[in-house]
């Protein structure tokens, strides 16, 4: 028996939208997670564009559905772009997304992710340490890597979420999803996700994705893409050997599974 989602649309319904409209998303995020980020994103039904000049990032953040933003390797050219095309995703009216790699490392890293949030992302996707970082309380992060666990971060979460008027998904062996209001917890995944490099950097830009199909329902559209991240993830798990035959066989398992197996794989409750 099907269990009913505990949102709505369905992520499956989500998933349908999503490929129907192919969005075209502009993600400016590292180096490293370029070519995998835009793999994942054809993998799953969308247009990926990366995009971040300074002259023309503000411009084309007007043709697209939707902005990533990955401040995982920041220089000030970067974040030239990263401001422009922020700028103008608010300014039109648009859905951004917000991933805080390592903000608080540095202080370049604090000043670039201050002025990110003055420029209002409908969603920021990041892990433990970053969210509970962002949220102003001490984190265990070092680096990239968090050191705090999902469940520790779903009270700075709902604060960051309240203060900012936003979503906040935070990632991880169980992720949170919450808007301040809505609290909603994603099950799935697999212990192989975390050993191949920028994954978690190219779920932020298929959250852009699914946001950029769905913008009414920006909390609706975060959940059905981690769910269907977390479902592909288990089920590549099943055969792959290790980290680097997991990855073919993920990219392959975003491509193949529909909108009725993410309605009936999903394992999403409310909190």
């Amino acid at each position: 028996m099907q269990v009913e989602s505990p949102i709505h649309p369905t992520p499956g319904a989500l998933l349908a939208a999503m490929r129907d409209r192919n969005p075209l998303v502009q993600n400016i995020t590292n180096f490293v997670a370029m070519n995998i980020a835009a793999n994942v994103m054809l993998a799953a039904g969308a247009s990926p564009a990366m995009v971040h000049a300074t002259e023309e990032a503000g411009e084309f953040a007007g043709i697209a559905a939707a902005v990533t933003i990955n401040i995982g390797t920041i220089s000030p050219d970067f974040l030239a772009g990263m401001l422009e095309a922020a700028k103008a995703s608010t300014m039109a009216g648009k859905p951004w997304i917000l991933d805080p790699v390592a903000h608080f490392a540095t202080a370049y890293r604090r000043d670039a992710i201050a002025r990110l949030l003055d420029l209002r992302p409908t969603v920021i996707r990041g892990n433990a340490s970053e969210i509970i970082a962002l949220a102003g309380a001490h984190s265990r992060g070092q680096g990239v890597d968090a050191g705090d666990s999902v469940a520790s971060a779903e009270q700075a979460a709902i604060a960051l979420a309240t203060e900012r008027t936003c979503v906040v998904a935070v990632t991880g062996d169980i992720d949170f999803v919450t808007d301040g209001q809505r609290k909603i917890r994603i099950h799935g995944g697999s212990p192989l996700m975390p050993q191949v490099t920028a994954l978690g950097c190219s779920l932020t830009c298929l959250v852009g994705a699914f946001v950029g199909a769905a913008p009414d329902t920006p909390i609706e559209a975060t959940v059905a893409a981690l769910a269907l991240f977390a479902l592909a993830g288990e089920g590549a798990a099943e055969t792959a050997q290790g980290p680097g035959s997991f990855l073919p066989l993920f990219l392959d398992r975003l491509a193949a599974t529909t909108p009725d197996m993410l309605d009936a794989g999903a394992r999403i409750v409310s909190a």
